[in-house]
């Protein structure tokens, strides 16, 4: 695969509401982030639909609802859907 057919990964926080795709990833830190999101489905592989930017981030991974902090939102990579 070339770098031009490689998918581009997008923030969860840059997106706009509506936007649908799958995770790609999840950044890693040393708060444990990763894997208290794990826990309620968001990894590599979800499915996810942005619901709202403003005031939080609320998005639908999975079928379920979640609302995060922006600077959680920017640490889940988004493959965008065609």
């Amino acid at each position: 695969m070339s770098r031009s057919d490689a998918p581009r990964l997008h923030a969860l926080s840059a997106l706009r509401p509506g936007a649908r795709g799958r995770i790609a990833r999840v950044t890693r830190d040393l708060t444990g982030r990763t894997e208290r999101l794990a826990a309620v489905g968001v990894s590599a592989g979800a499915t996810v639909r942005l619901l709202q930017t403003f005031p939080g981030i609320v998005f639908e991974c999975d079928q379920t609802e979640l609302a995060v902090e922006r600077v959680v939102a920017r640490s889940i990579l988004v493959e965008l859907e065609e």
